[in-house]
C-alpha cells in the first residue's frame, strides 16, 4: 500500500508541476459553468439536474483525455521499463496512476459545488438528491477511468488509446438509451450494464447496493484487464 500511495502523490504533483491540472480545471469549470448558467434561468428550477447531465456529457470527453497518456506515455518514452526495474508490481502502478488521477477529478467535480450555492440562494434545492448525484458521478468517473487506463495500457499511441476509451464509454453511457430495441432479457441485460443507468438510480437519492456493486465490478474488471495487459509485455 506504501508504494501504491508514494507513486499516487508523485502522480498527483506531476499535474501540477505542468499545465496540465490547470488546464484540466479550468476547461472542465468554464464548460460546465457556461452551460449550466445558461441552462439555469431557461429552466428556471432550483435543482442541479442539468448541471449533473452536463457533467456526465463533459466525461465522456475529459476522462479519455486526461487518461489516454498515463501508460501510452510511458511506453512511448520508454520509462515503463525503468519503472519496472524499481521495487513495485504492475498493479501498484496501475493502482497509483489510476488513484492519481480519480483525485484529481473528484477535485475539479467537488468544486462546481458552487453552483450548489448559488442554486441554494434561489430555491430550496433537494439536498438528498444533491448528495446522490455527486455520489454518482464519483462513481461513473472510477468505471471511465479504469476504462481509460486499461485502453492507454494496449497501445503506444495516445490517440489512439482516446478513441477507444471514448468509444468503450460511450457505449456503456448511451446502451439504456437502445433498448427499446431489445426486448425481454437482452433489454434487461443491457440496461444493467449501462453507467447511466446506474447514475441515474443513485441520483434519486436512494442508494442502493446494487448500484454500488456494479459500479466497484466494472472499475475491477477493467483494472484487472489493465494489469493484465500490462503484464502480458513479459510473454513477448
Amino acid at each position: 500500500m506504501h508504494q501504491i500511495l508514494t507513486l499516487a502523490k508523485k502522480e498527483f504533483r506531476s499535474y501540477f508541476d505542468s499545465p496540465v491540472a490547470y488546464v484540466v480545471i479550468t476547461l472542465f469549470l468554464l464548460i460546465s459553468g457556461w452551460q449550466f448558467s445558461t441552462t439555469l434561468f431557461l429552466s428556471n428550477t432550483a435543482d442541479l439536474r442539468t448541471l449533473f447531465g452536463i457533467i456526465r456529457f463533459i466525461l465522456l470527453f475529459f476522462i479519455p483525455a486526461l487518461s489516454m497518456r498515463l501508460i501510452s506515455e510511458e511506453k512511448r518514452l520508454g520509462t515503463i521499463e525503468l519503472l519496472m526495474t524499481l521495487p513495485i508490481k504492475d498493479w501498484q502502478l496501475i493502482l497509483g496512476k489510476f488513484l492519481a488521477a480519480y483525485l484529481l477529478v473528484i477535485i475539479t467535480i467537488l468544486l462546481t459545488l458552487v453552483h450548489y450555492v448559488t442554486i441554494a440562494s434561489l430555491g430550496e434545492p433537494d439536498f438528498g438528491a444533491t448528495v446522490g448525484g455527486y455520489l454518482g458521478l464519483i462513481l461513473v468517473v472510477g468505471v471511465y477511468l479504469s476504462i481509460g487506463i486499461f485502453t492507454s495500457c494496449l497501445t503506444h499511441n495516445q490517440i489512439v488509446a482516446f478513441i477507444v476509451s471514448f468509444v468503450i464509454i460511450f457505449i456503456f453511457f448511451i446502451i439504456d438509451k437502445v433498448i427499446i430495441f431489445f426486448p425481454g432479457f437482452i433489454g434487461n441485460l443491457l440496461e444493467f450494464l449501462s453507467t447511466d443507468y446506474h447514475f441515474n438510480n443513485v441520483a434519486r437519492g436512494v442508494i442502493d447496493t446494487r448500484n454500488l456493486i456494479y459500479y466497484a465490478t466494472m472499475m475491477f474488471l477493467f483494472l484487472f484487464l489493465a494489469v493484465q495487459s500490462l503484464e502480458s509485455r513479459k510473454w513477448k
